[in-house]
């Protein structure tokens, strides 16, 4: 998922990308509750609009963040 993830990013410069290690940050996962992995979360100023859980292809991403940001 890692180099989807990235190719996603390259191809959404206006969008901040982030990764959150759940092993290391348990408190981080637990308030935005990930409970399985890959799980992608999209915010919008700050607030949660929609997530997805399990892998995507870079292009599934990009057309899920597209259509999420209308």
């Amino acid at each position: 998922m890692a180099p989807q993830f990235a190719a996603a990013a390259k191809q959404l410069p206006g969008v901040r990308f982030a990764k959150l290690d759940t092993e290391l940050a348990p408190q981080a996962s637990v308030r935005h509750r990930i409970r399985s992995i890959p799980t992608m979360v999209l915010f919008h100023r700050g607030q949660e609009v929609t997530r997805r859980s399990g892998a995507m292809p870079a292009t599934e991403i990009v057309a899920w963040v597209k259509g999420q940001l209308r």
